[in-house]
């Protein structure tokens, strides 16, 4: 299940970079040859970064492809990192968790409100902030199954596959 939301979420961020590109492309054409901009560009542009970079991360984290400093590990047993690896996906739980709290605070907020962004479309500030929820919300949930997942295979005696996901 959660494979297939990453999935889907993968291509959402897919669809938002291509967006991303066609909006930048028509509001410079539009600048140069008709001497005026598409309404909202600049709202547009920076929500359509937040799907962009916030629905691939359980993706990205289930692929273990987030950035990480192994020249101290890689001198280490196999066992002792994947327990470093399991610390670091707690710590990571734990640090993720104030984020999603503001965040899903920060969505209600803009939801009761009704807050508009300033500019010609009066766009909603709402969307933003769900996708923004929902793609933190994927990553930590993801990260939770992996640190329980990683749990049980270090106990019973196994090595956990660091590159492969």
């Amino acid at each position: 299940m959660l494979q297939r939301l990453e999935k889907i979420f993968i291509e959402i961020a897919t669809a938002s970079i291509i967006l991303l590109a066609l909006l930048i492309f028509a509001d410079v054409i539009a600048l140069n040859v008709f001497n005026s901009s598409v309404p909202d560009t600049i709202v547009i542009v920076r929500e359509l970064m937040v799907l962009a970079i916030v629905m691939p991360l359980a993706a990205a984290t289930a692929n273990r492809a987030h950035i990480s400093v192994e020249f101290l590990t890689n001198k280490l047993p196999d066992r002792v990192v994947g327990w470093l690896v399991v610390f670091g996906s707690v710590f990571g739980l734990l640090a993720f968790s104030p984020i999603l709290y503001s965040g899903g605070k920060e969505f209600l907020h803009q939801w009761n409100t009704g807050s508009v962004f300033y500019g010609d479309l009066d766009l909603p500030q709402w969307p933003g902030r769900l996708a923004f929820v929902i793609g933190t919300a994927l990553g930590w949930l993801r990260l939770l199954v992996m640190v329980f997942q990683d749990v049980r295979v270090l106990l019973r005696g196994g090595t956990l596959d660091l590159y492969h996901g």
